[in-house]
């Protein structure tokens, strides 16, 4: 079958099996990629219309317990530049985001056991406490299926977590052996079972990847059927041993992110800050492709290039008021609006079918 009829099946609401969604992400040309861009966009547009929705992040700590291969915040990486925020800061972070218009803040951290459940159910419930009608979303990795429960019932709404790769294979070639595909899976049915809206996602052009792999994550999502998937492409690190290896392209990460909007018509899917950092209009380039959600930052400024994921991370000199303005002026270029509202998914109480 030829890559536009792949393209047509999907946008006529049919289901790629893993080999042809090999082949379309293997062979396609630009002209396919018109296509899939045309079609993506119609779609989000019936779900989300030309709206945006923008989040608040806090990066409340960039400690780490584990050594992933890829991640500057690796417990290995003794140049890393560590810090904490207080409950006190994060909330001081949320109210700042309030008075901007934002109505979601998403809690990100990398898996610090400093913040026990008793204190992330307390920064939870404080700030639904303090901010009504906010919705709170946590990304703080791997937790047990009683923690996820418990930081629910105090009041988390969604839950981040991206699942990397489906390979198993290629998993442990980017992760330590203490990390395993299978658990970080688990924890996703564990989050949705509980009744989280859920994100996952994955790397674009991460070391090892194949088309083979990138297949295989279309397949995971279309059968996890997530509220959100956050994709960007992989950027090395210089204190990683992954640092040699080249990034991932804005072309193959926008791609994706059609593909996506087209597997799971209704998902909430972000122009990543990543996609951002790899090219000047990556994050437009995003939208225009089936993307509906940005997440400008709300940490301090003096902590924001201490969370360094990756290098040259963008959107770390600017204050949040600036980080906001900004980003409506290159919506508003490429024709969309920002919206800030908690913006559930279309597929939230209904099936993700």
């Amino acid at each position: 079958m030829k890559n536009t009829e792949l393209i047509e099946k999907l946008y006529g609401g049919g289901s790629l099996t893993l080999d042809e969604y090999t082949c379309l992400i293997a062979e396609h040309d630009e002209s396919d990629c018109e296509l899939l861009y045309q079609y993506a966009d119609e779609v989000r547009n019936r779900w989300y219309g030309h709206d945006v929705y923008l989040r608040g992040l806090v990066e409340f700590s960039s400690c780490c317990k584990n050594d992933c291969y890829y991640c500057g915040l690796r417990k290995s990486n003794k140049k890393a530049k560590r810090y904490r925020l207080t409950k006190e800061q994060i909330l001081e972070c949320c109210h700042e985001g309030y008075e901007l218009g934002y109505r979601t803040f998403v809690l990100q951290s990398g898996e610090d056991d400093f913040y026990t459940d008793e204190k992330i159910c307390d920064i939870v419930s404080s700030i639904k406490r303090e901010i009504d009608g906010c919705a709170i979303t946590l990304s703080i990795g791997e937790k047990s299926y009683e923690s996820y429960k418990a930081y629910f019932d105090a009041g988390a709404d969604r839950y981040l977590l991206r699942h990397e790769t489906a390979d198993f294979e290629h998993y442990s070639k980017l992760h330590p052996p203490s990390l395993s595909a299978k658990r970080r899976q688990q924890c996703l049915y564990d989050l949705m079972d509980i009744g989280y809206q859920v994100g996952t996602g994955f790397m674009v052009g991460s070391p090892f990847q194949t088309a083979w792999n990138l297949a295989q994550d279309m397949i995971f999502l279309r059968t996890l059927k997530p509220h959100m998937v956050g994709i960007g492409p992989f950027i090395a690190h210089s204190d990683t041993p992954f640092a040699s290896f080249d990034s991932g392209t804005t072309e193959l990460t926008v791609f994706m992110i059609a593909l996506i909007r087209l597997t799971l018509p209704k998902a909430n899917i972000p122009a990543t800050t990543a996609l951002a950092t790899i090219d000047p209009r990556g994050r437009e380039k995003g939208i225009c492709a089936g993307a509906n959600v940005c997440m400008p930052n709300l940490s301090p400024l003096d902590i924001r290039k201490k969370y360094m994921l990756y290098d040259e991370k963008v959107c770390t000199g600017d204050e949040s008021a600036q980080c906001r303005a900004c980003l409506q002026r290159r919506l508003e270029s490429v024709g969309f609006k920002p919206v800030v509202s908690i913006g559930d998914c279309a597929c939230w109480n209904e099936s993700n079918a």
